[in-house]
């Protein structure tokens, strides 16, 4: 007989099973822990760090559906948590009413990697909340051109992780990154608002690398590098519904640092804007020897709004110009879909492919494009590409 509590989880492909049994989970009588009750104090200056970690530890141990509340008021996680697992319990929630906010003095963190990292765990939701990284003073640092700056901590990370559920999270101020998913499967996040200054550096807004089946829906990013940045070994990727801006787009790289290194494959993003942002769509790998590979993309459904590179494959990416002069880039690109992809360009060039001279990008399709700059038809450029312009093109197709 069906359970009379459990609620219809709607059947689609964007959500995995797995990730619906883990929603409806929480329906089942789940053991509470307000962590208040296990001393995290909500003044915002007294660390709360090995409270937040003793939550953990009995929420890991339950063999029942478990709730970590966060109530209102302001939470510092003072020296950095790792959530550790494997757990016995595969079901936890966690819902944030409250703010978690990061140590002023960035250099409490700043070399630790990670600020909030949930490392090998199962059936982890989190919802709700504020993740504050107060990253603003470590911004102004890197970007006087210290040296004396430390490289500063991603706000949240899933390493090595399944079955992960985070839905209406806001990430404000994130030293580096806000939020990674690395060496994960089966992940959903909806609902997330990032925050953070045009010219914060490195801020990604989600970063995604050696993981399978992540989806990102109805997200809204403002940050200062990439809105979601897209790494080596990231395989059936989803992003729809999506605004971006300021940022530098979304993009998959940068790829090729390594001679050994994963591809990416089978990625769809649709239905995204782009507002005043450096790039749109990108694809950047560097211009030195790689096996890596890009195939299956569909970019669908994108406007662009005064975006300086609308659409652009960069394979001569090469920092500084050290350790890649007057090599080319080994990282073979196929099979890339642009469709239904209008708007404004801040540059005459709104289409570039710049390609491998080695492996010259291959299978590329323009369907149904139109970009303008300065109200008249916008440039495309190509070297070393090749492909197709269906339907209305508009630059010229340069192929």
């Amino acid at each position: 007989m069906a359970n009379p509590t459990q609620k219809h989880c709607p059947h689609s492909l964007l959500i995995p099973i797995i990730i619906c049994s883990l929603l409806n989970s929480f329906t089942a009588e789940s053991a509470t822990y307000n962590v208040v009750n296990l001393g995290a104090k909500s003044n915002g200056q007294t660390d709360s760090t090995n409270a937040f970690l003793s939550v953990w530890s009995k929420a890991c141990a339950s063999t029942t559906p478990a709730l970590i509340h966060v109530p209102q008021g302001r939470f510092m996680i003072g020296s950095g948590a790792t959530f550790r697992g494997p757990c016995a319990n595969k079901a936890i929630s966690i819902k944030i009413d409250g703010t978690l906010a990061a140590p002023s003095d960035y250099h409490v963190i700043g070399n630790t990697g990670n600020w909030l990292h949930f490392d090998h765990v199962t059936g982890v939701s989190i919802s709700g909340g504020v993740l504050d990284g107060q990253g603003s003073a470590l911004w102004g640092c890197k970007n006087s051109a210290k040296s004396t700056c430390p490289t500063g901590a991603t706000t949240l990370t899933f390493s090595n992780s399944q079955n992960i559920v985070i839905n209406g999270l806001t990430s404000i101020n994130s030293q580096m990154f806000h939020i990674v998913f690395n060496g994960c499967k089966n992940v959903k996040a909806q609902g997330v608002t990032v925050v953070a200054d045009g010219n914060s550096p490195n801020t990604d807004g989600i970063h995604v690398q050696m993981s399978s089946h992540v989806t990102i829906l109805n997200s809204k990013i403002r940050t200062g590098d990439d809105c979601i940045s897209i790494g080596p070994g990231t395989t059936n990727l989803w992003i729809e519904n999506v605004a971006c801006g300021p940022g530098h787009g979304i993009s998959i790289g940068s790829l090729g640092k390594n001679l050994n290194e994963a591809g990416v494959q089978n990625v769809t993003v649709k239905t995204v804007t782009f507002t005043g942002t450096q790039n749109g769509v990108r694809i950047k790998s560097w211009g030195k020897p790689s096996n890596g590979f890009v195939r299956n993309v569909l970019f669908q459904n994108a406007i662009m709004v005064y975006v300086q590179n609308p659409v652009v494959i960069d394979q001569n990416y090469c920092p500084g110009n050290k350790n890649c002069p007057g090599q080319a880039s080994g990282v073979k690109i196929s099979g890339v879909t642009y469709q239904d992809i209008h708007g404004t360009s801040a540059t005459k060039v709104a289409l570039k492919f710049d390609c491998s001279s080695r492996y010259p990008c291959r299978g590329i399709t323009l369907k149904d494009v139109k970009l303008t700059y300065q109200n008249q038809a916008a440039q495309a450029s190509c070297n070393n590409a090749g492909g197709a312009a269906l339907g209305s093109v508009q630059p010229e197709s340069c192929f």
